[in-house]
């Protein structure tokens, strides 16, 4: 009698699980959300590697606006014609690999296929969970040592990926605090000035808008309106709701009835603004007292991401591969799954706003606030 043996599938077989498995990851993902191919996107999807002097890289390229004026009537043209600056970005990329193993026929007690898809659904919900992490990590400039919720990751080989050394804290043109007693943006803000009563609020988004606009960050063209995207952890999203003027403006803003976002909990769109509630945007519910933020190093806070166009570059390298192997004489079931990709969130020297001449984030902000 011949035992059944999954090793032995068909390549094509094995094809279908590897892009079922992705399909999955996808699905999962919320990530996925905001990829596009186009510079018009907040985070730029690369698939494709482009021929450098150093080999294929995997490359995103930021274009900034022209600076000069042009020239008026019937004045020379030729010789004041103005050079398109481009920043080519590099994304760095490396493989991350996990695996499940049962422990045998007799301990398992359930057939093989069975455990290929319950494999299959952990394996996917864990690949999209990961590049999630990474993901608000990279945008938020914090160590892939270090998890969301600002606890430090124990036994992880996170920080081993090529691409982990790339990751930057926010440029000083691009980084404030959130002061909810004076109501206003504190340029280069500092986590250990946070307080208690620096919440989000409706009046937090609006200055935040104004201070991407004047600071030239390109919103992403939709329907030609500029929209920006902002994240919330769940608590700082929470504090948000409270504020009366956020209230106040949702209800004026949105139609009336059950499908008013404040019955719905969907997602939030005001004044250009598209609100997101995300439990992988970094804070410090987590973190240990004398951890945390604020002067005592007690305060429980947020670290805001207002996005723009091109806030982050995502290399995503070919599908996933799905591994199967037997061991102990085919007694034990072995499925590993590895992607390549990587994360960048790229700077460039910027000639308008406040920072003239200085290298900054292209296409985020970061708001440290209470939650």
């Amino acid at each position: 009698m011949t035992s059944t043996n999954f090793t032995r599938l068909l390549d094509n077989e094995k094809m279908v699980w590897r892009r079922d498995v992705w399909k999955q990851a996808r699905n999962l993902s919320f990530l996925t959300k905001f990829l596009g191919k186009s510079a018009n996107a907040m985070i730029q999807h690369v698939t494709d590697l482009t021929k450098t002097e150093k080999g294929s890289k995997a490359v995103m390229t930021l274009v900034p606006d022209l600076e000069g004026d042009g020239v008026s009537g019937d004045r020379t043209l030729r010789g004041n014609e103005e050079q398109i600056k481009a920043y080519d970005k590099v994304i760095r990329v490396d493989q991350l690999r996990h695996a499940n193993i049962s422990e045998g026929r007799m301990a398992e007690q359930k057939s093989i296929v069975r455990f290929r898809e319950t494999s299959k659904d952990v394996l996917a919900y864990w690949l999209a969970d990961r590049q999630d992490q990474l993901a608000f990590l990279t945008l938020s400039g914090v160590a892939y040592s270090y998890k969301n919720n600002g606890t430090s990751r124990t036994g992880s080989d996170l920080i081993n990926l090529e691409f982990a050394t790339d990751v930057a804290a926010p440029s000083s043109g691009r980084v404030f605090r959130w002061n909810g007693t004076s109501g206003a943006l504190v340029s280069n803000g500092a986590t250990s000035d946070v307080t208690a009563a620096d919440t989000p609020t409706y009046r937090m988004l609006v200055e935040a808008k104004a201070k991407a606009k004047d600071n030239y960050i390109r919103g992403i063209r939709e329907d030609g309106e500029e929209t920006f995207h902002v994240f919330f952890s769940p608590k700082a999203m929470a504090k948000l709701k409270l504020d009366n003027d956020y209230l106040e403006a949702l209800k004026h803003a949105e139609k009336r009835g059950s499908d008013n976002p404040l019955f719905t909990g969907a997602t939030v769109k005001l004044d250009g603004l598209y609100l997101h509630e995300f439990r992988h945007v970094y804070n410090t519910g987590g973190a240990a007292s004398g951890s945390k933020w604020g002067a005592a190093s007690a305060i429980d806070g947020c670290q805001v991401l207002f996005c723009g166009a091109q806030s982050a570059g995502f290399a995503d390298i070919g599908a996933p591969e799905w591994v199967e192997k037997d061991d102990d004489y085919e007694n034990q079931q072995g499925i590993a799954v590895g992607k390549i990709f990587g994360f960048l969130k790229p700077k460039f020297i910027t000639q308008y706003g406040e920072y003239p001449s200085t290298s900054q984030d292209f296409g985020v902000m970061s708001i440290y606030t209470a939650q």
